[in-house]
Formats: structure tokens, C-alpha cells, sequence
């Protein structure tokens, strides 16, 4: 294949900026999409032109030039030089330029930039000699840097090793304090970095500069960090990236010049308001990075209340425009403001609701939307709990970057964090500042802390995107990696391993282990049932909490548009209280292996070995009698789906091997054997299996061992009438699992159908049990047409649907090889954590399609762990699926999403895409 086979032979490789709109982010990236659209309306964008992702995909297929590229680069060039008035590479008037990447998809650090473009011996000292020198050299050594680093691929360390060593020289803290004597030294160490490391020299022809950037920019969407990130992201490893060429405006050119990078809103609380951070007399790249502690955007009032005017009206434009949270960067040279990008802000999962409800009360967008501005993800994440109230003084204060708490030992690098993680073990990842190659890291810890870099440092971006709890600007602690050390306050030094407690909501970080507790969102939503008391609520009875009001003001909203019911697994009393303060409809799963774990496994054992066999029917009966009852009046006027035994029977009895090694030593010493342990290790042996996950269990063990599954049948129909007699509005279902031919589930009818009869009879009254399938294997779902004549619903459990489709065993699967699957791109998702829709999806769809031709009223469910999963819950409301089962926890997230879902499904609001 060639790059020309790849381009569009209509579509140009490049465009200009007025070329271009925010609809073309697929072909101009996000980064290039906003800064054509801010082009169109008139804000001060410097110009420039975009290298299109069409460019991007055939350099990376034929690794090499697309045909005609530079031609159109040179055209466009020619076209920013004449609209600048400046020249590239002309010592007197330069014109310097940046190269940066941009996909479709916001991908913050993970690719590469270079800035400065168009430095040369020639430019800088044409600089200098005009009175520039201090920028002049600054310019060049960072064009050294980061071209050594980006096109290079020289270790980065290199250069911040000599950074590090020249304010220690100079005595002073920052890098923008260094001397023109100390920059111009580090130009020169830098580029003897470059020969060193590459036998090449810092090309010195502009041309070729820009050139091998925009290559390098190419070739960092196949960096390991950016495939790292689309993985986690769900991002197609086949978009590309555009490249950005922009006329470079500085930062770092005196006092009335500086960088900054801010929200129309606050992304962290979602409060109304500009937010941001600005440093004076700075790159760009110098506020993301963190390696310099910024000013609050408040602080640009006080400096320049013009500039900081102009800027509110661009950001309040902006807004208006794009009717959501922006993310913009600045640059302001000489007391004149650059808008240098916008895209839809990144925010935590509390501001994506209050700032979705507040647009709909301002009239920007109305409710269908608003719930298409968040997701279950994000209300998973403020379900999560949070510290209680402790009397710990916090060990140091730094920035709330990204909300939430977490405990975990401490590491230093993300390699450390990610072998621990895989351990099973807490950690959070404590850094100077972080950068894109700390990705792995911040993905593995549970929290990250950073002693520099502001609200809107590398750090806290990533966090909030990934829902990570972090603190940045802990100016108090500092970090050696090396010596996997963190000092605070200049004396208290915490070690590798030491267990910390950080709250991303308060920015506080903790010595040792902190209690948590459930979070105001969790509480608010199980206070707005009727049966539960309103004690975090205002006098009109709403949360006091601005997020948990939004958060229910949505809820409910999603629970009037959803066409999904939502119900949840739970078996105990406790469980099904919780799951109808979480707003759950009924229960799924009711599983009712649970009444014969821990000691009353013996009960079955006393069965199957016939130790007293029908005292031990009686006793499992009269358990299961009591639960049933109890169960079902607290889910009274609400379904519960009764599924019968599911487990293998060995999960039931005695280990084989330790009653083969008991009656071997009674043997060896000559002992007579018992006649109970005798009977029971035959009973052990005759029923082990080598694969006992696909063999006695379910409906074949209602089949070849009926009696202990006929007496809950029985418990269950008792409890019915009794109820029923009481005035009680009791909805049970029973389902069999496990059914892969239809004759399994006429037997297996015929059986529970007579028992129920006989209840009825007894009482003289109908007990009406409903009895479905739990589709769990390939061929039940292949022979979903037979089934639904002789089922009154089904129920997906993709759990063992997904075990079975695959041939693989959920238990030990990510033990064993999945992780490394997903790692080396073999699978991008782990199929027991979001559907696997191309194959198990496709097995659902047939089962629906099949079920409901036979019997058009089928209802159909899901109650495996994906139906508490947002990314599958979208295919299953595509699928026709009626409602959904999972854990109490989830029970918000499901209702949430199918709401979502079906606004989305209507069409009327395509979704806002943050990531």
C-alpha cells in the first residue's frame, strides 16, 4: 500500500485556518477544528495552516512522504508569510513558527509539539543585537530542547539535568530568572546534547526544522503513551492526527508578556466563572508542563484589568458559541491577547452535571440535552466515597485538582506504580510534576500528588479525565525520585511504601490511612425515596449539595425518557432495601445458591450422600421459606426473579482431595473407617468433575438431582400464598439457568409447575410464578425460538454467556493472559467488563429476534455485570432489551445511562464529546 492509496484524491493535505470549521475535527483534528471556527469569528487566533489527518494516516501506512505534501506545505508557508509580513529565516524579520499535534480527540500530552521553529545562529543574533538577547536565547534553547526530545528522541532527563544544574548555578528558582549568560550556555550544552546523542547537528535551515517536526508530530500517534491512552480512552487507533503550524506568539517577551491556560467555567465544581492559571512572562508550554507554580487567572485583573476584560468577552463568546465549558489558551506578548486554542473542556464527573444542569436554567441547552453532557461513568465516579470527618491535622496543602479520596503507599515512578497496582496493591504516585510518559502510572495509582504545576497542570487534566483523585502544587513536599523519598516542610521525610490518605476535593494530603465514607451523591440519591428521611435537604427538600442536586434533577429526568427498566442482583433483605433507595424496579437476580453457602453447605452434603436426607430437605425449606418471605415483602408490588441453583454441586461439598487424604491417614494407622466419611468420599468422588463450571449445574442439576431445587420452588410458592392471603401484592418469577435445549425446559417446567399447583392447592387458591430461561449459553441463544414457546421471558446472564462464547474462564482469565492481551492490542477491551458485541453481542441480538418472532410480548432482561456497565448499556437499549439487572450501587448508574441512551437513540442531540 502507498500514501497515495490512503489520501482522498479530492480532499487537500493542507488547509488554511479560514479553510476549515469546528465540523471538521475528524480531518483538521479538535485543536485545528476550533482554531478555524475562532478564525470565522474574528477572535485574535495568530494565522496559520493544518496538515490534515488524511496527511497523518498515509505518511504512518507507507512510512514515508505522502506525494505532494511539501508542495502544499511551501504554498501554505508562502501564503502565513505574506498575512504575517515576517519571513522564515530571515534574520531580520523571522518568522517563527509552532508545530503541534491535534486528533479528533483531545489527547492532553500524549503526543508531541515543538515550538520556535525558525531559530537559527543567524536569527538569534540578528535578536540580540536589536536588545532581544534574553529572549532570543531562551527561544533557542527550548527549540533544542524540545527538538532534541521530539524529532530526536533524545532522553529528556539530558536537558533537565542541565536546567536543574543552571538554577542551581544561578541561584535561582525558575527557569525565566536564568541570566542571558546562563541561556546561552544551555543553548550550547543542549545542542552538544544532540551531537552527543545523535551525531547530528540542530539542522540551521528552517525548512528542514519544520519538516522533521511535523514527521516527528506523525509519528508520535504511535508513541506508547498515546496508544496507551486511546486504549483506556476507547479512542480508534485509526484516526490520525493533524499537525497544527501556527505563527508562533510569545509568552516569555518581558513584563506585559505571559501564558495562560483557563476554563469558562470551573472544572472542577462546575461554578459559573472564569478559571484558570496565567504565568508571566512564559511559554505556553510552560503553564501545562508544571515546572513553574502559576498565579490564579483572578491575578490578570490586578496586572492588566484591559487585557483581562478583553478575555472574559472572548471566553463569554466562546461559550455563547459553543454552549459548554471551553478550554482556552492564551498568550499575551507585549500587552497584546492571542487566542491560541478552544475545545470542550475536560471537567470532573461533579462539574459535568452541575454545569449541564445550570446551562439548561440559563436556557442554553434544554434537558435532553444536558443529559447527553454526561454519562455513567462519570455518576460512577461520584458514587464513590469519600474521607469522613477526622481530627488529623492534613501533613500538606496543595491544589484540589481532581475530586475524590483515596489511601495508598506511596511511589515515585510509574513503573513502580504500575508493578505494584498489578499486585493488587493501593498506591499513589507522588512526582515533581508529571509528564505524558507518567501516563501508565496515573492509569494504575489511585491517586497522584505533585509538588508543582497548577489546576490545570498535566497532572490534574489527566486525573480529571481518567476520574483519578490528584493535588497538585503541594509546594511543601519535594519529590526524589531517586533516592523514592518525599520531604515536607523541609524535615518529615515519607518513604517508599509509607501509607498516605489524599482528598482531591479539598486538596489536603494525609499521613496514614484515613476512614471513607459514602459520598453526599450516594446519599442524596437513596434520600430522594419516600421511605427514607431528607436529612441533607434544604427547606424545599432538595440536597443541599449543588452537584447531588443536579446529579437527581438529571436522574429524574432520565428516568422519565428511559425505555429500559432498571432492577438489581440482590438476595438479602439488606440488599433489596438498598436496591430500592437506589431507585432499583425490582429484582433481576435473586440467586438463591446464597441460602446454602458458608454452614449450611452441609445441608446439601447430608443430601446427596442421604445423611439424613429428608431432614435436611425439611431445614433447606423452611431457610428458604423465611428468606423468600421476607425478600418479597420488602420488594412488595415489585418483580423478583428467583433463579435456582446456578454453582456446580462441588462448590457445595467437602474437597475431594482433603477426604482422600483424611481417609488415607485413618488408613495408614490401621484405623477403622468410618462408615459416614466412607459414604461421603463416594458421594465426592461420583460427583467430581475435571470442568465442573460446564457440567452438573443449573437445570441439569434440577434434572438429574431435583429434590433440593423442588423444595425452594416449594418455599417459594408457600411464601406467595401466605403473602397473597395477607392482601399483599407479591410479583416472583422463577428462572432456570443454564438451558442449552428446549426438552430441558419442558422437563424442568413440568416438575416446578406441579409443585407450584400443589401449594395452590393446598390453599386453595392460583399461585401465579412466571418461569423464564437465563440465556447463558451459545445454544440457547441459537435456539432462542424454541425456548421462547415454552418461556415466559428471558434473562441474559452475559457473565457465562460471555465465558462460554469465548472459552474462557472469567475466574482466571485476567490472571492469566487478558491484561497482557489488552497490553499488546490483541483485544481492546476486557469482554467481562464491557460486552463483547461483534460476538456475544451478536448471539443477544439473535436471541432477541428469534425470542420475539415465536412470542412478540417476551420480555427480555440482562443481569449480568454488563448491565451495570455504561459502555454496554447503549447496545443492549439498541438490542430491544427491556430492562436491566445489576448490583444495588450501580442501580443509578443503569437508570442514568438508559436515559441517556434513549435521547440519543431519539437523535435529537448528538453527544458532546470531552474526552
Amino acid at each position: 500500500m502507498t500514501a497515495s492509496d490512503i489520501t482522498t484524491a479530492d480532499r487537500p493535505l493542507v488547509l488554511e485556518f479560514h479553510e476549515g470549521d469546528r465540523t471538521m475535527a475528524e480531518l483538521l483534528g479538535g485543536k485545528g477544528a476550533g482554531l478555524a471556527e475562532m478564525t470565522r469569528l474574528g477572535l485574535p487566533v495568530p494565522p496559520g495552516f493544518i496538515v490534515t489527518t488524511d496527511a497523518c494516516r498515509a505518511f504512518l501506512a507507507a512510512g514515508g512522504d505522502p506525494e505532494g505534501l511539501w508542495d502544499q506545505v511551501d504554498t501554505a508557508l508562502a501564503e502565513l508569510e505574506q498575512r504575517s509580513g515576517l519571513t522564515l529565516g530571515d534574520p531580520e524579520r523571522p518568522l517563527l513558527v509552532s508545530v503541534r499535534s491535534g486528533a479528533k480527540f483531545s489527547m492532553p500530552g500524549m503526543m508531541e509539539t515543538v515550538l520556535n521553529i525558525g531559530l537559527n545562529d543567524e536569527v538569534v543574533a540578528a535578536l540580540t543585537e536589536r536588545g532581544e538577547a534574553h529572549f532570543a536565547w531562551d527561544s533557542y534553547r527550548r527549540l533544542g530542547q524540545m527538538y532534541g526530545r521530539t524529532v530526536l528522541g533524545v532522553e529528556g532527563a539530558r536537558f533537565d539535568d542541565l536546567l536543574t544544574r543552571a538554577r542551581a548555578d544561578a541561584g535561582v528558582a525558575t527557569d525565566a530568572e536564568l541570566d542571558v549568560a546562563h541561556l546561552q550556555r544551555l543553548a550550547h550544552d543542549f545542542r552538544a546534547i544532540i551531537v552527543e546523542e545523535t551525531g547530528k547537528e540542530l539542522p540551521q535551515d528552517p525548512r528542514i526544522q519544520l519538516r522533521e517536526a511535523v514527521r516527528a508530530v506523525f509519528r508520535s500517534w504511535n508513541g506508547e503513551r498515546a496508544r496507551l491512552y486511546r486504549a483506556h480512552e476507547g479512542i480508534p487507533d485509526d484516526l490520525g492526527t493533524a499537525v497544527n503550524v501556527v505563527q508562533m506568539v510569545f509568552g516569555n517577551r518581558g513584563e506585559r508578556s505571559g501564558s495562560g491556560v483557563c476554563f469558562t467555567r470551573n472544572p472542577v465544581t462546575g461554578e459559573a466563572g472564569p478559571f484558570g492559571d496565567y504565568l508571566p512572562d512564559a511559554q505556553g508550554e510552560d503553564v501545562v508542563s508544571g515546572v513553574r507554580s502559576p498565579m490564579d487567572l483572578s491575578e490578570l485583573h490586578r496586572r492588566d484589568p484591559e487585557i483581562d476584560a478583553e478575555l472574559s468577552r472572548h471566553l463569554e463568546a466562546l461559550e455563547r458559541h459553543y454552549r459548554d465549558l471551553c478550554d482556552v489558551e492564551f498568550t499575551v506578548e507585549r500587552g497584546r491577547l492571542w487566542i491560541l486554542q478552544t475545545r470542550l473542556g475536560k471537567r470532573s464527573p461533579a462539574a459535568a452535571f452541575r454545569i449541564a444542569s445550570e446551562l439548561t436554567d440559563e436556557g442554553v441547552i434544554d434537558l435532553d440535552e444536558a443529559l447527553t453532557r454526561v454519562n455513567g461513568h462519570q455518576l460512577t465516579t461520584l458514587l464513590h466515597p469519600s474521607f469522613g470527618v477526622g481530627e488529623a491535622a492534613p501533613l500538606a496543602t496543595g491544589l484540589a485538582a481532581s475530586p475524590g479520596a483515596a489511601v495508598g503507599q506511596l511511589v515515585f515512578d510509574a513503573a513502580t506504580a504500575m508493578e505494584w497496582a498489578a499486585l493488587g496493591r493501593d498506591v499513589v504516585l507522588a512526582r515533581p510534576e508529571t509528564s505524558p510518559d507518567d501516563f501508565g502510572g496515573l492509569l494504575a495509582a489511585k491517586a497522584v500528588i505533585t509538588s508543582r504545576g497548577g489546576l490545570t497542570s498535566h497532572a490534574a487534566v489527566v486525573a480529571r479525565g481518567l476520574g483519578k483523585t490528584a493535588v497538585t502544587g503541594i509546594e511543601v513536599m519535594a519529590v526524589d525520585p531517586a533516592a523514592r523519598v518525599a520531604t515536607f516542610h523541609g524535615d518529615h521525610v515519607l518513604r517508599e511504601g509509607t501509607v498516605v490518605s489524599v482528598d482531591g476535593s479539598s486538596g489536603e494530603l494525609f499521613e496514614g490511612s484515613r476512614e471513607i465514607q459514602a459520598s453526599v451523591v450516594a446519599t442524596a440519591i437513596q434520600q430522594a425515596s419516600p421511605q427514607a428521611p431528607r436529612e441533607t435537604s434544604d427547606a424545599a427538600g432538595q440536597p443541599v449539595d449543588p452537584t447531588a442536586r443536579a446529579v437527581l434533577r438529571l436522574l429524574e429526568h432520565a428516568d422519565k425518557t428511559r425505555t429500559m427498566g432498571v432492577r438489581a442482583n440482590a438476595e438479602t433483605p439488606e440488599e433489596a432495601r438498598a436496591a430500592r433507595r437506589f431507585g432499583a424496579e425490582g429484582i433481576g437476580l435473586c440467586r438463591t445458591e446464597h441460602m446454602l453457602m458458608g454452614p449450611r453447605r452441609q445441608l446439601v452434603e447430608r443430601v446427596v450422600t442421604d445423611e439424613d436426607a429428608a431432614g435436611a430437605l425439611a431445614e433447606i425449606e423452611a431457610t428458604a421459606l423465611d428468606e423468600f418471605t421476607t425478600l418479597l415483602t420488602v420488594m412488595e408490588g415489585l418483580p423478583v426473579v428467583v433463579r435456582l441453583l446456578d454453582p456446580p454441586l462441588h462448590e457445595f461439598l467437602p474437597d475431594l482431595v482433603d477426604l482422600s487424604v483424611d481417609a488415607a491417614v485413618t488408613a495408614a494407622k490401621g484405623e477403622a473407617a468410618d462408615p459416614v466419611a466412607e459414604k461421603r468420599l463416594a458421594a465426592v468422588r461420583r460427583l467430581h468433575e475435571a470442568n465442573p463450571m460446564l457440567g452438573l449445574r443449573g437445570v441439569r442439576l434440577l434434572l438429574v438431582h431435583p429434590e433440593v431445587a423442588e423444595v425452594q420452588v416449594r418455599a417459594l410458592a408457600e411464601a406467595v400464598a401466605r403473602l397473597v392471603g395477607q392482601g399483599r401484592d407479591v410479583r416472583p418469577e422463577v428462572m432456570l439457568p443454564l438451558v442449552a435445549e428446549v426438552a430441558e425446559l419442558t422437563a424442568a417446567r413440568e416438575r416446578l409447575e406441579a409443585v407450584i399447583a400443589e401449594v395452590g392447592a393446598k390453599h386453595g387458591r392460583t399461585v401465579d410464578i412466571p418461569v423464564g430461561v437465563m440465556i447463558e449459553l451459545p445454544r440457547a441463544a441459537l435456539t432462542a425460538a424454541d425456548l421462547a414457546a415454552h418461556a415466559d421471558f428471558f434473562s441474559f446472564g452475559t457473565n457465562d454467556l460471555t465465558q462460554t462464547t469465548w472459552g474462557i474462564s472469567r475466574d482466571d482469565a485476567e490472571a492469566s493472559f487478558l491484561a497482557l492481551y489488552r497490553e499488546q492490542g490483541i483485544i481492546a477491551i476486557d469482554p467481562f467488563e464491557s460486552l463483547d458485541e461483534v460476538g456475544v453481542g451478536a448471539l443477544v441480538r439473535t436471541a432477541v429476534e428469534q425470542g420475539r418472532r415465536t412470542r412478540p410480548d417476551l420480555e427480555l432482561g440482562v443481569c449480568g455485570e454488563h448491565a451495570g456497565d455504561p459502555a454496554s448499556i447503549g447496545f443492549f437499549a439498541a438490542a430491544g432489551i427491556d430492562y436491566l439487572s445489576c448490583s444495588p450501587p450501580r442501580v443509578p448508574v443503569a437508570r442514568l445511562e438508559a436515559g441517556r441512551q434513549a435521547v440519543l437513540t431519539a437523535g435529537a442531540h448528538p453527544t458532546s464529546d470531552t474526552r
